[in-house]
């Protein structure tokens, strides 16, 4: 007698409003939700919230599809036509949002142009490129499938979900394998406070260049604008009110465009006729590099404050209280509020979290090495694999029925999985200018990263059915409507079986440092290298460097340490237009400061960074010793000599002393304040 899916469905139902309210959530945290517009909010919303659908969906799908004959313990289920259509809705406008839909919407959001007809043109454009790929890779397979199954309406759908499935997998399990490893390893460093103190100082001057530069392309960029505003011919109506607008935004003032040095102004060149592409260009460069900024000034910002909290709590540890200073009057109802004593705070920071690092990272390193091992041996004997032994709780039964605590395991399992290809999505650097900001993303990259969301969660999800038995997996809806268009074919279903036996590849890349090792053959790294490469802390780059920064930061010392005289900062320019909702602050200054011997000699020239290593070495050991005072014995070398009265000596006055006045300076217009007359 079937049971009533009555309380599945108000779960259901309730699972569904707490998926779109987290959701929610994560948006109004990276994106202003009142000014972005609602034909970039709808879709990036529904790219989060689908796949986080799908992630409570397989298990309800495998529960059932394989349940207990009893309904108490059936766990939540739902009607085999009714998760039917949830498959076909979710798979398919997931598919629209990956595939056309959030590319389009990027490369539109990313366009420099004033009319909309002319931003959506140069999106078709954009795309073209990639669209021409992804239809010469569906010819190349059709023809494959075609001639293996033939021309019908089954083989052209199989074609084009096996295609996305095949490029969503291999993304997935390269990204999968390397956040296997870097996410319980990053916990577990991070349980040392003292070892974490240093990462963060080791990775100090890195933010801090790459912040200076930042700030640097965007003064060159409206300074650009400043002298096309400047320019009074050969400028339309139409083009001259689009620079004004350009002109309005810019945090420039128009007195420093016009009394900037030269040679900023050298490496900004105007054509001598101004076109619609160059100004929508100018434009695009603009708004990336406000993005550029932003991110960078929030990375230095978040960057200096966990230094500072870790700082914190290393001082602790004598007196045994933990003082969290006076919290902001700007700050929220959070902030303000006070639970936890000085002492109790110590306890919790120095003992417990990093206890509760261990523990998770520990469970966290276990559960991948279970997956690795389901990886490799599910295709050779789905009853080997731990991941599909922890789902099934009835193996007496025929069908290996699965029941409420197997669904929870298994989506506990699926999430970590997408957890992990998620976080390696932040470390790996090959996705230009791209990050997510608190409050201030650029379009582009939300529309970008909800992409990525989107695109990994299907083939994951399906890869990850696969590690029960195929008894089971095979009488899930998600099977019957992709699965079999996915061994449609025996290269596909050769495919989806074996294919995944190669995360062993980017496991073994990030547990010995496979990327160190190439970076220091090639000269660039795809990763970020968490370990010290500097592990002296001396010279340029050291984590001795990052904490004279840190603290100069913290405390406006400029004389901590002279190890970044590199990325010091002229006090006379203007302070830094933070884009922080805090209000200004000086983030180390807008731009490099003149290092010291070029500032002695009166120089206004920049250093581009160019200089060769004989060059700079040089003018350290300059800086060196025009910096230092000179110690009183030689100040005291020529005091017992005194110079002839021809040379201008005189029986007062030392012989170590002269005047303009008098001997050869008074042959040539001398004066006694040691000037000449000309």
């Amino acid at each position: 007698m079937a049971s009533s899916s009555i309380g599945s469905d108000v779960f259901a139902l309730m699972a569904i409003l707490a998926i779109s309210v987290i959701v929610l959530l994560l948006l109004r945290y990276y994106l202003p939700l009142r000014t972005t517009p609602a034909y970039l909010l709808v879709p990036v919303f529904l790219a989060l919230a689908l796949p986080s659908s799908i992630i409570l969906l397989v298990p309800i799908d495998l529960a059932s599809s394989a349940g207990t004959d009893t309904g108490g313990s059936r766990g939540i289920w739902l009607p085999e036509r009714a998760i039917l259509v949830t498959w076909r809705i979710c798979y398919w406008l997931t598919f629209a949002l990956t595939w056309a839909i959030l590319p389009l919407l990027g490369e539109y959001s990313d366009a420099g142009y004033r009319e909309p007809k002319d931003r959506f043109f140069y999106a078709l454009r954009s795309n073209g490129r990639y669209q021409l790929i992804t239809l010469g890779s569906g010819l190349l397979g059709g023809v494959y499938i075609f001639l293996q199954s033939g021309f019908h309406g089954t083989s052209v759908k199989g074609l084009v979900m096996a295609l996305a499935y095949a490029w969503g997998l291999i993304l997935a399990i390269y990204l999968m394998g390397h956040g296997l490893v870097a996410l319980p390893r990053k916990l577990l460093r991070n349980a040392s406070i003292s070892d974490r103190l240093r990462r963060l100082q080791s990775h100090a001057p890195k933010v801090h260049d790459k912040l200076n530069e930042a700030i640097d392309e965007l003064e060159q960029l409206e300074m650009q604008v400043m002298q096309l505003r400047q320019r009074k011919n050969g400028v339309t109506r139409e083009f001259s009110d689009w620079i004004q607008e350009l002109a309005e935004t810019s945090e420039l003032p128009e007195s420093r465009g016009a009394t900037a040095p030269a040679a900023r102004i050298s490496r900004t060149t105007i054509p001598a006729v101004i076109t619609e592409r160059y100004l929508a260009d100018l434009t695009r460069k603009l708004k990336r590099a406000r993005h550029k900024k932003a991110r960078f000034i929030e990375e230095w910002d978040r960057l200096v404050q966990k230094a500072a909290d870790t700082q914190a709590v290393l001082d602790s540890s004598a007196s045994k209280k933990l003082e969290c200073g006076k919290a902001s009057p700007y700050g929220s109802f959070y902030d303000k509020l006070i639970i936890l004593t000085p002492y109790t705070r110590y306890i919790l920071h120095t003992h417990i979290t990093p206890a509760l690092h261990y523990a998770l990272g520990s469970i966290l390193a276990v559960a991948s090495i279970c997956i690795i091992w389901s990886e490799v041996v599910k295709s050779a004997d789905p009853k080997l694999s731990i991941v599909g032994l922890t789902v099934v709780h009835h193996p007496s039964s025929d069908r290996g029925q699965i029941g409420f605590a197997g669904q929870v395991i298994a989506a506990a399992w699926l999430m970590y999985m997408c957890t992990a290809a998620l976080f390696s999505v932040t470390e790996v650097k090959v996705w230009g200018n791209r990050s997510l900001v608190k409050r201030q993303t650029y379009s582009e990259s939300a529309c970008w990263y909800a992409l990525q969301v989107a695109k990994l969660t299907v083939p994951l999800s399906y890869n990850f059915i696969t590690f029960v038995s195929p008894t089971i997996y095979q009488e899930t809806a998600f099977y019957k409507f992709l699965g079999k268009l996915i061994n449609l074919t025996p290269l596909g279903k050769g495919f989806s079986s074996f294919f995944p036996i190669f995360i062993l590849v980017p496991v073994c890349a990030t547990l010995f440092n496979l990327y160190g090792k190439v970076k220091n053959v090639v000269g660039f790294g795809v990763l970020e290298d968490e370990e010290d490469g500097n592990p002296s802390g001396f010279g340029t780059g050291g984590w001795r460097e990052g904490k004279a920064l840190i603290e100069r930061e913290l405390h406006g010392s400029n004389n901590a340490l002279h190890l970044a005289n590199r990325d010091a900062d002229a006090p006379a320019e203007r302070p830094a237009q933070s884009t922080d909702r805090r209000g200004p602050r000086r983030i180390g200054g807008d731009r490099p400061r003149q290092p010291l011997a070029t500032a002695e000699d009166g120089a206004s020239e920049e250093d581009d960074g160019s200089r060769s290593f004989y060059q700079d070495f040089a003018q350290r050991v300059r800086n060196t010793f025009d910096t230092a005072e000179r110690p009183e014995w030689i100040a005291g070398i020529g005091e017992g000599f005194k110079r002839p009265k021809w040379m201008g000596g005189d029986d007062d006055r030392g012989g170590g002393s002269s005047g303009g006045g008098g001997g050869l300076g008074r042959w040539f217009g001398g004066r006694s304040d040691g000037r000449v007359r000309l």
